[in-house]
């Protein structure tokens, strides 16, 4: 299209920008203030505040950044040069306490005039607005100038970028595109001038930090990482709106702008705070809070406004890029991705506050979303493409309890969960219990906090297909988790603890595989785990049973543990000696010892090596605990609350280290990782509820009944062992069962007398799930099972035999009297 075919004119000004490609792009601070966006679908648009200022805009869906900042600089042409993050002090309101329309006020740091910025999104459209109001002394105020610079970062990045100067309808703006995405920049009194420039070179920064003056006016920079601005004469405009319109083309784009422009500013924010209203938070919740219900409303909206609006039921881990500033085009996901343990955590803190439609569209969303074998990818992007690919089991069994949840609570509609469940379940039965990767996302091996979400998964699954009427199913799934249950302890825990004096049997953050089992690492020494992340000169293989973490207590927040399990509270107690952190707003946890991923002990930024910190989570998972334990939990919740920011967000992790201001670190506040962190929101809400409760809101019924109860209470002891060729066993106890289980139907020949005579047994199907063989020894039998396979669809033998070697039982006068063998 040519100039002539426009609705509107270039503006070449002084011609083409200098310095291309500019530096190299890096994304803006990961503490955020506030994520907001429109309660309607149909604004399909998101932004971030922090410093005070506009950060990234994501559109057309949540996952996908188009800006890195925008901010205000002011001059007098003579005297002065004030850069607003630098040189001003702000203070954040939310207009509506109801709502994420955002107020910020600032001052020049001599007071001579303040600023007044509020920041929504047109209620309707993919527009973010700023209205801005300048206040202050007239002599100074009949001399300022404003300048408004944005950096695009279109499509993802802030390389490649083009933007040129424009006249549309009469106003000077400016557009910037990049493929097939366009930005359309200006305000509601039209840029008095504007320029385009490469950063660091011709940008509108350089041009008033050299010269206290706008002084460069080019009309395009073309294919590199850009900064635009627009003037506005703060003496004949003391208030104005900043528009910027996102769209798929430059029409799109320009005239987006210009229709919500054509609004007054003030309708917009009466519309936009009235549609929040339709999402108030649930009040019941606020007395359990120490804060009169702001974090409760904050955090409702916070995990709200991260659900996509195209995807409807995506919701993103963070709004935000951890350590952004630090981190160029290459870091493509930051926390805008999906994981379906974060998702699963927002959904069902929404379903506890009464949201039952909002956590089935999550559901809904993650069934669409399930690979063909049952799982799921380790993140994923909102359309569904994987970004990370390992495999995590509690991301398997976490929508399952999520479907269990909703289903109980009659909340499901006409979705029929029972394929999405049997599916997931038959994918815990194929890799559990070793998985490629705990919640932490780096070890493979056994982690109770792992183990505790699949046996939950299993149980939940056989709850609902039984109730779905395939009792044979139902059996087998409640069967394996039984299995594991009964081993939780042998294989997640150590008898030779070295992390404090006097306890030495203690649940481990992960017990690796062992050689010939699943995921098994042959280039570390056996026993060992691999830390990444660690820093130069540091060791990086560290014994498991001198590693802990906090999973263990997701045992007791499902009901596979009591609360007062004895090998629980040891293991507290190792947790605390080792990682609590008692900062001046409340204790707090770091993830693991030796962890590595954090800010740096000089402050730095983490870039792929560091120091980890206290999470915030952590105090709310351990606040569930004490209440499950019967403790007083309100120091917990105060502590979250004092965690929050200015603008209520919750950090991944606080520094907790003694302060470093010239890093702008401070004990207890939050560190450079992702701000906010959106399942620490999720935390929070469902801790409320709990008090509100008076119990878990998190727990299972099904699971605390079967494994939650004491020794004495107990009805049956698993004795069965499950056979695998992914992860063969080599002995069972006297009396038991042994379990030949496989993806596909097969034909056992087995013998108990070593070969002396022989059995053929046809396997049971239990689809989706596979089929199995049940071998029952007795509880005076000695010697082995010995066993070969044949699958008959593809006319094949395993080649080999396989031995399972008996072992004596454990004698009646050692177990409960109530207690019968389920084998």
């Amino acid at each position: 299209m040519t100039d002539l075919e426009r609705p509107y004119r270039w503006l070449d000004d002084a011609g083409a920008a200098f310095g291309a490609p500019g530096l190299e792009p890096r994304w803006t601070s990961s503490k955020k203030d506030a994520v907001s966006t429109a309660y309607a679908a149909s604004s399909k648009c998101w932004f971030t505040v922090s410093h005070g200022t506009l950060n990234e805009i994501y559109y057309p869906t949540i996952d996908r950044p188009q800006t890195r900042d925008m901010e205000l600089l002011f001059t007098d042409s003579e005297t002065f040069f004030h850069e607003e993050k630098r040189d001003f002090e702000y203070d954040f309101h939310y207009i509506d306490p109801d709502a994420l329309a955002v107020r910020v006020v600032a001052n020049d740091l001599d007071g001579r005039y303040t600023v007044t910025k509020e920041f929504i999104t047109d209620p309707h459209h993919p527009v973010v607005l700023m209205n801005v109001k300048v206040e202050g002394d007239e002599e100074i105020l009949s001399r300022l100038k404003c300048y408004a610079l944005l950096a695009p970062h279109l499509d993802g990045g802030g390389a490649g970028n083009s933007a040129r100067s424009l006249n549309i309808a009469g106003q000077r703006a400016v557009l910037a595109w990049k493929n097939q995405w366009h930005l359309a920049f200006g305000a509601d009194c039209g840029f008095t001038r504007s320029s385009c420039g490469f950063v660091g070179s011709s940008d509108g920064y350089q041009d008033l930090s050299l010269h206290g003056k706008m002084t460069w006016d080019f009309g395009q920079a073309l294919n590199g990482n850009l900064a635009v601005m627009g003037e506005i004469d703060i003496a004949k405009t003391r208030e104005f709106t900043i528009a910027i319109a996102l769209g798929d083309g430059p029409h799109a784009a320009l005239a987006g702008m210009m229709q919500t422009l054509a609004t007054p500013y003030e309708l917009h924010r009466k519309r936009f705070i009235e549609q929040w209203h339709r999402a108030a938070s649930p009040e019941r919740l606020a007395s359990a809070s120490t804060d009169n219900g702001r974090l409760l409303r904050v955090s409702h909206n916070t995990v709200l406004a991260h659900e996509d609006k195209t995807y409807s039921g995506a919701f993103i881990a963070s709004a935000s890029i951890p350590w952004g500033a630090a981190k160029s085009d290459d870091d493509l996901g930051g926390y805008h991705l999906v994981w379906t343990r974060d998702m699963v955590q927002s959904a069902t803190s929404l379903l506890a506050c009464g949201r039952t439609d909002t956590a089935r569209r999550a559901l809904v969303y993650l069934a669409c979303t399930q690979r063909a074998d049952g799982g799921f990818a380790q993140n994923f992007w909102i359309d569904g493409t994987p970004y990370w690919t390992g495999i995590q089991l509690d991301e398997v069994a976490f929508p399952i309890m999520l479907a269990w949840r909703l289903w109980k609570a009659d909340g499901l509609g006409s979705f029929d969960i029972n394929a999405f469940v049997t599916n997931a379940a038959a994918f815990l039965t194929r890799y559990a219990p070793v998985t490629q990767q705990e919640r932490w996302e780096e070890n493979s091996g056994y982690s109770p906090s792992t183990l505790a979400t699949v046996i939950s998964g299993l149980l939940c699954a056989s709850d609902i297909v039984r109730a779905h009427g395939n009792e044979a199913l139902a059996a087998f799934y409640e069967d394996y988790a039984d299995w594991i249950e009964a081993h939780l302890d042998e294989w997640t825990t150590t008898t030779d603890g070295c992390l404090m004096p006097g306890v030495k049997r203690h649940y481990m953050r992960i017990r690796p595989p062992a050689p010939g089992e699943p995921f098994h690492n042959p280039a570390i020494p056996d026993g060992y785990i691999h830390i990444a992340n660690r820093g130069p000169g540091e060791k990086f293989d560290f014994e498991a049973r001198a590693v802990i973490d906090g999973g263990f207590l997701e045992l007791v927040r499902y009901g596979v543990r009591r609360a007062d399990d004895p090998l629980i509270l040891d293991t507290i107690k190792v947790y605390d000696h080792v990682l609590k952190i008692d900062t001046p707003y409340g204790p707090c946890w770091r993830r693991y010892n030796h962890d590595g991923y954090g800010q740096r002990k000089d402050g730095g930024p983490y870039l792929g090596w560091g120091q980890g910190r206290a999470w915030p989570i952590m105090t709310g998972e351990r606040g569930h605990y004490e209440l499950a334990a019967g403790a007083d939990v309100a120091p917990f919740i105060k502590a979250m609350e004092r965690f929050s920011s200015i603008g209520g967000m919750l950090p991944e992790q606080v520094w907790d280290h003694a302060d470093l201001p010239s890093e702008g670190l401070y004990f207890g506040r939050s560190a450079g990782s992702a701000q906010p962190l959106v399942w620490a929101h999720a935390e929070y809400i469902k801790l409320l509820r709990s008090v509100a409760d008076g119990k878990v809101f998190d727990r299972i019924s099904v699971v605390e009944e079967r494994y939650g109860v004491r020794q004495e209470d107990r009805k049956f002891l698993s004795r069965m062992e499950i056979f695998q060729l992914g992860r063969p066993i080599s002995a069972m106890m006297q009396g038991g069962t042994l379990r030949v289980f496989d993806a596909q139907p097969f034909q056992l020949t087995w013998t108990l007398d070593d070969w002396a005579t022989t059995k053929k047994t046809s396997s049971t199907q239990v689809a989706p799930a596979g089929s199995f063989v049940d071998i029952s020894v007795a509880p005076d039998a000695t010697g082995k099972v010995s066993f070969t396979m044949f699958w008959p669809d593809r006319d094949s033998w395993l080649g080999r035999n396989a031995e399972v070697t008996i072992n004596a039982a454990a004698t009646p006068a050692t177990e409960p009297e109530n207690v019968k063998p389920k084998s």
